[in-house]
């Protein structure tokens, strides 16, 4: 477990800095300071996944936030929703390779850094055995409306009308935030994509006189093809529909990175993602947000080398506003940006490689899952 008395090293505001540290969106930074100001208590945090395939990059800025969270003295469960991967037809709608996935999901965030001593892995499963669950789900749905439901279908990868075609996907909001309040947690925790989830669980809570969850959003890696720009003031409208077509899936490896890939497929990889220099693209520039996400929280800096040909020589910048400056005003170039990105994701993901050389065993199972459905 996390340490309970994390206000013995820090104090509430560096909790809290650590905390909201690379995050997209904090609803409400006010509940959240009140939270840590509590003497005596630690909170929990949470954070759902459908065990679904390969793991790509993404899972290296999540796998980021999961340690800050527990460095921040918070208790941590990560919730592998076997159930809604079946209502979301992952892996043939197959219960068995879902599970196989999730125990391959869960080498993947020890092998990332998540400290395995802090947090939590529960099932959807487990919960769904129990009455208490059922009657939250109950209770949520009667204070949501149906047209809310179907607008929040878009958490997982779908559209109201998919709605239509299978009635099953009507309960999958539901069901996400009825995990919330079954766990107890403080704060759920959530890629920008799942924000209507946390939204209509925060609404329930005002309705229903329960503890309302903080919500917690990092923003999602760009695809290496890159994306478009998001108006900042989406994030001020609760139900918001916010375009993520834009994000790395695994779905797409010529555009994404995954966290097995070799040294050479993230060099080559590197060399053609998308890398715009002007400053109003930055939160879309796939280069500078695995920078700012991934390598800066991970190894604290970043050095670059020039080719030969240019003079020679390396640079090291330590801190992300150092190397973006040095970007925008045109001191460093895109390939040399891409070539220092790339050298420092492969020593971030060495460990990767280290802890599934000696435990293949799951990635092995998850490979022949993936193979026997045409997959790999």
């Amino acid at each position: 477990m996390c340490d309970s008395n994390p206000s013995d090293i820090m104090d509430v505001e560096e909790r809290y800095a650590l905390i909201t540290r690379n995050v997209q969106e904090l609803t409400t930074g006010e509940e959240l300071k009140a939270l840590l100001a509590k003497e005596g208590y630690q909170p929990t945090a949470y954070i759902g996944f459908e065990p679904s395939g390969l793991v790509h990059l993404g899972w290296a800025l999540v796998a980021a936030k999961i340690k800050d969270l527990c460095d921040a003295g918070i208790k941590v469960i990560i919730f592998w929703a076997d159930w809604h991967a079946y209502i979301n037809d992952k892996l043939g709608g197959d219960i068995e390779n879902i599970r196989i996935c999730a125990k391959y999901f869960e080498d993947c965030f020890i092998a990332l850094g998540v400290p395995r001593d802090k947090v939590e892995f529960r099932y959807a499963y487990e919960l769904l055995d129990g009455i208490d669950y059922w009657e939250k789900v109950i209770k949520i749905a009667k204070v949501t409306s149906l047209s809310r439901v179907k607008r929040a279908m878009t958490i997982m990868g779908r559209s109201e009308n998919d709605a239509d075609l299978d009635t099953s996907k009507i309960f999958y909001p539901i069901l996400q935030a009825a995990d919330i309040f079954y766990l107890d947690v403080d704060i759920s925790y959530a890629g920008l994509d799942q924000r209507r989830a946390n939204m209509l669980a925060r609404d329930a809570a005002d309705k229903l006189g329960w503890k309302k969850p903080i919500a917690l959003h990092t923003p999602l890696l760009p695809g290496l093809k890159g994306g478009q720009r998001m108006d900042p003031a989406m994030l001020k409208k609760e139900d918001a529909d916010i375009d993520t077509s834009f994000k790395m899936s695994k779905s797409d490896p010529n555009a994404s990175l995954r966290i097995h890939d070799t040294p050479e497929d993230i060099r080559r990889k590197m060399k053609k993602a998308f890398c715009p220099q002007e400053r109003e693209d930055e939160s879309i520039n796939p280069v500078l947000m695995v920078c700012k996400s991934i390598i800066f929280p991970k190894l604290g800096k970043i050095e670059i080398t020039f080719p030969e040909k240019f003079g020679g020589g390396s640079a090291v910048y330590n801190s992300y506003e150092e190397l973006s400056e040095a970007y925008f005003s045109g001191k460093l170039f895109p390939s040399d940006l891409k070539s220092g990105a790339a050298e420092g994701l492969i020593k971030v993901l060495e460990p990767v490689k280290e802890y599934f050389d000696e435990h293949p065993e799951n990635y092995e199972a998850m490979q022949r899952v993936l193979k026997k459905l045409g997959k790999l």
